[in-house]
């Protein structure tokens, strides 16, 4: 048998039972702009929060032949000598390249002069690399024997970009001294 509801009862709807008591209380027009801001915000923040991270993993790691490899200009700065390896993007669509460099000193036979660079310790992000853009990544070591001798001087720098197994050799005559040998990440400000 149906019964009849109470005059004083709300209507229990199958819309309004689940929301919140003041929601209902508010009425039909109310609920629908409430339930609506609520589907549109999420729609927004799940939109803006997975198109940044689609962009920022669709853009792929550089290869070695994606890159051309050159030096920069030498600075020397308290008892510092600062020499600036270049990566330019040579292809034809953006890539990004994220941490730092191996680097070593070879000789003009192709051994390696003493250790490889160390790391600077410096913090890194990724650097996204359109075609013909630059980025470099700053190799430290001291003035002279400052507090320890000097290798020989080097013919090559072999540099490994970050995330990559090929290294390319690129003309340098670097000497490391006093032991000191480091490597910043790779950067567009030019920071060690």
């Amino acid at each position: 048998m149906y019964q009849k509801p109470h005059p004083t009862a709300p209507h229990p709807g199958p819309h309004r039972a689940g929301l919140p008591r003041t929601l209902r209380r508010r009425g039909p027009v109310t609920a629908l702009a409430a339930a609506l801001l609520g589907v549109t915000a999420a729609g927004a923040a799940w939109s803006a929060t997975p198109g940044a991270a689609r962009t920022t993993a669709a853009i792929r790691t550089c290869a070695v032949s994606d890159l051309y490899l050159s030096m920069g200009g030498k600075e020397g700065a308290a008892g510092s000598l600062y020499w600036p390896v270049r990566f330019t993007n040579t292809s034809t669509t953006t890539c990004a390249l994220r941490g730092y460099p191996g680097v070593s000193v070879l000789d003009g036979a192709h051994h390696r002069i003493g250790p490889a660079a160390g790391h600077s310790g410096r913090s890194f992000g990724t650097t996204a690399l359109s075609p013909g853009r630059s980025a470099t990544a700053v190799l430290r070591t001291t003035n002279g024997p400052v507090g320890g001798p000097c290798e020989r001087t080097g013919t090559y720098l072999r540099v490994y970009p970050p995330a990559s197994r090929t290294a390319t050799l690129v003309p340098a005559p670097w000497k490391t001294c006093s032991g000191v040998f480091q490597t910043g990440p790779v950067n567009v400000d030019g920071a060690f």
